[in-house]
């Protein structure tokens, strides 16, 4: 085993990060989530889950069903084996509202200790919702809104303004709940819906605000959005619809007479589609009453609540965004120094006449500078493509769509300088889900490191020395000292070129003593 164990610091993994895993024992799905380590942007290393159902029957007869517990019990058993891969002796087991709720839940939490061979925690309601609430901490920057968790035996609601945690609380309308107590039919949940979200004293206090939605049943709904309208990602952390969208969509799944003809349910797996109609009733009616500004669909929840409460107050205050990309260009650059050199040289561009930036573009254009250089591997015809792909696809968190996109060509661009095509149309579907404006800067910006990795080869220490300025006779400048006038050369000048014609300037490389 301590073979195996050193084995797994082999390339593409940071050999320091200790592994920490989740076991997440809820009404629906029993799921094991391996990561990487207890960091601000943790990245997954494993993640399984069966769907065992274990709260299927607890409202009419109080109890978790046999077979029910037995399947959870065998996923434990595997589970138990796969940590041992790992080298993690002592996972944090989890047991929300299906166990706590049940008659049999504490034999049960006794059986399932045997079978994973450490404690389990069950969760109280406020306590999920608060690691729900946590988990959008984690992976949403200034977070401000209600996080909605649905599952398979409950709804938990909380109130979150950036890190503080407000009222929260639990209701019973948890999909397989709704089933049960309903017999199956879908018209007599609503009136049972209305009247449980009815009761939350705090609900007016997310009008115009963000509702965040958290969990599988509402994240299938959310894919087979994406696929309704053909959207260009199949990301779901981050994808946001407005709220009248959002309804008129969640109403069309409840009255769809049959779920298979719907776009996309083909990558909803059978054990979740009994659900569907019940999340998305609940779903349209919690946003008619909360009138928010906008629903956004998060893949971050309990799990990485419970992760974010063990990190130290100095790694919780890290951007989790550029945290991640940070990562990410240790492992994949030519020089992780380069990349942060990149950032403070792309400063330049924020005093520039038509590039002038919020906080939050200078964000991602940070973030886009760590990453300019991940695809250095590729093959030089297909760098941009494949950039492009991996950054549009990554696990980032802390951004939204737009953010992502803007990301992802700015990439592209700094591999394939103001070519439109390329071996792929993602490109143009990407650009088409952002505005002109949101293009122009990817642009730029992909230009602008394309230019300057032409004068430093992708090397640390150059980038520093050299200083991007504009005149006010409309000349952008480019500041070279002396001693590195031979870097100076026909294909950087053609680049940098471009990079002012973008801004509307004339381009000018001026050597400095």
């Amino acid at each position: 085993m301590t073979e195996l164990i050193a084995r797994s610091g082999d390339r593409g993994r940071f050999v320091e990060l200790e592994p920490i895993a989740v076991v997440d024992i809820g009404s629906n799905s029993v799921r094991l989530v391996v990561y990487e380590g207890a960091v601000r942007s943790p990245t997954p290393l494993f993640n399984e889950k069966v769907l065992c159902g274990l709260g299927r029957a607890v409202a009419t007869t109080g109890l978790l069903a046999e077979d029910a517990m037995a399947r959870a019990l065998s996923a434990l058993g595997r589970f138990r084996a796969l940590l041992a891969l790992f080298g993690i002796s002592k996972p944090l087991v989890i047991a929300t509202a299906a166990v706590r709720d049940a008659q049999n839940g504490p034999a049960f939490v006794a059986a399932c200790e045997e079978a994973c061979g450490c404690p389990v925690r069950v969760l109280s309601g406020e306590e999920e919702a608060r690691a729900s609430a946590l988990g959008i901490v984690m992976g949403v920057s200034d977070a401000d809104g209600f996080v909605g968790d649905l599952g398979g035996g409950s709804l938990e609601l909380i109130d979150i303004q950036g890190s503080t945690l407000k009222e929260a609380t639990t209701l019973p309308l948890g999909g397989l709940r709704l089933i049960d107590v309903t017999g199956g039919k879908l018209d007599k949940a609503a009136s049972l819906i209305d009247r449980e979200i009815s009761r939350v004293p705090f609900i007016e206090a997310c009008r115009a605000r963000t509702f965040y939605a958290v969990g599988g049943t509402w994240r299938s709904i959310a894919r087979m959005h994406m696929a309704h309208v053909n959207y260009p990602l199949h990301v779901m952390h981050g994808y946001s619809l407005p709220v009248a969208e959002a309804i008129t969509f969640a109403e069309h799944v409840r009255k769809a007479k049959k779920l298979q003809s719907l776009r996309g349910i083909t990558d909803i797996s059978r054990q979740r589609r009994e659900v569907l109609p019940y999340g998305a009733l609940v779903l349209e009616r919690l946003l008619i009453r909360l009138s928010p500004r906008r629903v956004e669909f998060s893949v971050f929840g309990v799990r990485e609540g419970l992760i974010y409460q063990l990190l130290s107050e100095a790694e919780r205050a890290k951007d989790p965004l550029l945290s991640f990309c940070e990562d990410y260009a240790r492992l994949r650059s030519r020089s992780l120094r380069h990349a942060q050199e990149l950032c403070a040289w792309t400063d330049g561009l924020a005093a520039i006449p038509g590039f002038e930036e919020t906080p939050e573009d200078r964000r991602l254009r940070h973030a886009a500078c760590l990453l300019s250089d991940i695809g250095w591997r590729a093959h030089p015809d297909y760098r941009g493509e494949q950039s492009l792909n991996v950054v549009a696809h990554a696990a980032l968190s802390g951004i939204d769509h737009p953010g992502r996109v803007f990301l992802a060509l700015a990439i592209y661009f700094r591999h394939v300088g103001l070519e439109e095509g390329g071996h792929d149309d993602l490109s143009a579907r990407l650009k088409a889900a952002v505005s002109r404006a949101v293009y122009r800067r990817a642009r730029i910006l992909g230009c602008a490191i394309r230019a300057v990795h032409m004068l430093s080869a992708g090397m640390p220490g150059i980038v520093p020395q050299t200083r991007l300025t504009h005149r006010d006779d409309g000349v952008l400048v480019l500041q070279v000292p002396q001693r590195h006038a031979s870097l100076d050369g026909e294909r950087l000048r053609r680049r940098f070129g471009t990079l002012a014609e973008l801004l509307n300037l004339q381009a000018e490389i001026q050597l400095m003593p």
